[in-house]
């Protein structure tokens, strides 16, 4: 398969649906999740930031995009490549950086790491690190909201390395079987771990992956953020009627390797170089916002107030104190 390539079945986008105010805040969004993503790529290197670390970017469009379509009280879990749902979910960069380097301020208080943090303030549930397992705990999220009467909906994320776990089918098969509100998002960056989609699934349209439950089914451009935010109101529309659960297949791409441990040797630098030349989300929605009379200083401008934020966040985290010893024994046994 050719890098980012997708076939006839793919929603892209005519051209731009949001307002240009939306194209400026999904610039500023996605920016700050790509250099929060090279920071944290930085400090991992030098040795601050322990465990797995495995980073979002390339992937921007696809969480900001999707954030874009939700309201408050909708709830959000994913895998462990989490740390752009934490930050498009409206966790700071203080505590997410925080809880990367294991301190008291973190998210986790210093205890989840990369890979197990939350926000319940936020909606967000994690982050985590068994493989698929999420879905499962998605549609549970889903069921309360249901549960409750609400019209709220959840989004449980995972990639193409998980799309045939066990779980993630009998997921479909509860979620369709209750009408759950719960919007399953792959996001296919074509890479489960070092192993290509092609090798790995006998299925190469993973869209229809629920098909058998009646679970309806869309490929998305994931690389181009009006084709996500367009896919995503038609996914809520759908959940909060009340007709049950949504699968959104985003076709997407991830630069760096699967962790910061992986030298991605499974494939050639120019494949990688292609995509960034030709797909990036980020120059996509810059171009889209000077062809629209947006100047290069406002942009400048708010890159120079995404790097301050992450440069604090930084600084914060580092300078954050080590959680006390005592803090083992916190947050084991809930006592109802």
């Amino acid at each position: 398969m050719e890098a980012g390539t997708n076939n006839a079945q793919t929603t892209g986008s005519n051209g731009p649906s949001l307002t240009r105010e939306q194209f400026l805040q999904a610039y500023q969004d996605m920016v700050l999740i790509r250099r929060f993503e090279e920071k944290a790529g930085q400090l991992y290197g030098m040795g601050l930031i322990g465990g797995f670390c495995h980073l979002y970017i390339g992937q921007e469009a696809v969480v900001v995009g999707i954030q874009m379509a939700l309201k408050d009280g909708d709830k959000i879990i994913t895998s462990y490549r989490d740390h752009g749902q934490m930050l498009a979910a409206g966790m700071t960069a203080r505590g997410v950086m925080a809880e990367l380097t294991g301190r008291a301020t973190g998210y986790s208080h210093g205890k989840g790491g990369s890979m197990h943090m939350f926000s319940r303030e936020k909606n967000f549930y994690g982050g985590h690190g068994i493989v698929g397992a999420q879905v499962a705990l998605g549609i549970g999220l889903a069921f309360a909201n249901k549960y409750r009467g609400t019209d709220e909906v959840s989004i449980a994320y995972f990639g193409d390395g998980a799309a045939n776990q066990g779980q993630v089918y009998e997921s479909f098969n509860l979620a369709a079987l209750h009408k759950l509100p719960c919007i399953f998002v792959i996001e296919n960056n074509l890479y489960g771990m070092g192993t290509s989609i092609e090798r790995a699934s006998a299925s190469h349209e993973l869209w229809r992956n629920g098909e058998p439950w009646g679970v309806p089914g869309r490929r998305v451009d994931g690389m181009d953020i009006a084709a996500v935010h367009e896919a995503a109101e038609e996914a809520v529309a759908h959940c909060r009627a009340g007709k049950g659960p949504y699968l959104l297949e985003m076709m997407t791409y991830r630069y760096r390797g699967h962790s910061m441990s992986d030298p991605a040797k499974y494939r050639k630098r120019e494949e990688v170089d292609a995509v960034r030349k030709t797909r990036d989300p980020i120059e996509h929605v810059k171009q889209i916002l000077l062809d629209s009379g947006v100047d290069e200083a406002s942009l400048r401008s708010i890159e120079n107030d995404v790097k301050a934020v992450v440069n604090d966040s930084a600084e914060f985290a580092q300078t954050s104190p080590e959680p006390d010893p005592a803090e083992l024994y916190t947050d084991v046994l809930l006592e109802a």
